[in-house]
Order: structure tokens, then sequence, then C-alpha cells
């Protein structure tokens, strides 16, 4: 099932500060962004921190955001955020202008929905195989989040996959369709959990003796170069 969101707007206003001097810009309480697209000439902005992380919290990076700068307003996708390595502030961002009559790809989120039988009355382990999707549908079209029921499993080995979930027809999975999304293993035994922490795994000692014995072999050529040498 996909999840719409209503119309998202974001104002922003056209920015001078370029370079270098973005670092005050950011310190003032705003993001730099650049606007672009398809036979859009880029278009430096700078936006609100709080307004945009609003937004983004809203869009993420498969939903419509219309830009507003003057009295122009861009339907855009955020295509790229930039994030500061030491504390996840916002460095910068670009929004890409789309085509409200051209379809595109973009992954979207999935989120899993409801109780698993399986896992609440049998104590399954819950397998979760992917964190989003790849869809196609015109921008206007596209899903903010994908919610997987997980209710449908009932016994150990059960499965949802790409072909389970229905977006409706204007949305296009363009996955696999056999890809396992979810499933239900059967909770291990503790004879199998020691069997497993009793398995030997392969200590310094040994990564030692194989270094050791890569050092032996000669290099390719080496042997030659030696017996030449003699």
């Amino acid at each position: 099932m996909a999840h719409a969101q209503h119309k998202i707007e974001l104002r922003a206003e056209e920015r001078t500060i370029l370079g270098s001097g973005v670092k005050a810009l950011r310190k003032s309480g705003y993001v730099p962004v650049v606007l672009y697209g398809k036979g859009q000439k880029s278009i430096p902005l700078q936006v609100p921190v709080k307004d945009f992380n609003k937004v983004l919290k809203e869009a993420g990076e498969s939903t419509l955001v219309y830009v507003g700068v003057g009295s122009h307003s861009y339907p855009t996708i955020i295509h790229d955020v930039s994030l500061d390595p030491v504390n996840d502030s916002i460095l910068h961002a670009d929004f890409y202008k789309v085509s409200l009559t051209e379809k595109i790809k973009t992954e979207v989120p999935v989120v899993f929905i409801g109780e698993s039988p399986a896992v609440k009355d049998l104590s399954g382990i819950l397998i979760k195989n992917v964190n989003e999707l790849e869809v196609e549908a015109l921008p206007q079209n596209l899903p903010h989040e994908i919610n997987i029921d997980i209710s449908s499993l009932k016994n150990f080995g059960d499965q949802i996959l790409v072909k389970d979930i229905k977006l409706g027809p204007d949305v296009k999975l363009v996955t696999d369709e056999e890809l396992i999304l979810a499933t239900v293993q059967e909770p291990k035994s503790q004879e199998e959990l020691e069997a497993e922490l009793a398995e030997p795994s392969k200590g310094v000692e040994d990564v030692e003796v194989i270094e050791k014995k890569k050092e032996e072999v000669p290099a390719e050529g080496e042997e030659e170069a030696e017996v030449k040498a003699e």
C-alpha cells in the first residue's frame, strides 16, 4: 500500500553568496541549495534551515516539493542532501525540477506495519530484507512511503513478495517481483545456539600464519630475477 502526501510547498530566496561564503550563510540559519533540472538553468537558492528540515521530514527524497521563488513555483524532488559528518547538520541540498507529464523512477522508503501472528504467538523471528523499493510514476503520484502489512505472516516460512504489494494504477514497482520483502523464521533452539557459539573462529594466530605464508611465496618474476643475479 502506498502512502501519499498532501501538496508540500517551500519558499526560497535567490542566493548571491557563493563559494566559501556559504559557511557564514549557514551560521545565519540558512541552508544553501541549488535548483536545477532538464531544460532548467541552475539557480542558487537559500532556505531557512527550520523550513527545510520540516519539508525534508515530510517529503524525504521521493515526494514532490513545490519550491516557490518570487512569483514562480517549481515542481521538484529533493535530489541530494549533504550532511556534516560531525554533527549531522545540513551543509547543502539539491532540488531537481521535474516535469509533471513525465514519469520518473526513484527509491521509496518501506514501512512495515501490523503484527505477525508467527512472531507474536510462535516466537518466530521476523526477517526484513528491504528498506526501500524502486518505483516509477508521475512526480505528483509518487508515494512518500510504502506500507507493508506483516499480519499475513502467520506461520514459519510465510513470505511477503514484491508481487504481493499493490500500489494502485498510478504507481509501478520496478523491482524483481519475486524478491522476498519479509519472512518469519523458526526460533533457534538452545542446542543450535550453543553449537554456533562452539564453532571455531579464525584467531589472531591463524591470521599471522596465513600472512607469513603469503610473505614466503615469491612474487611473479622474483625467482627468475634471483637466478639471473647468481
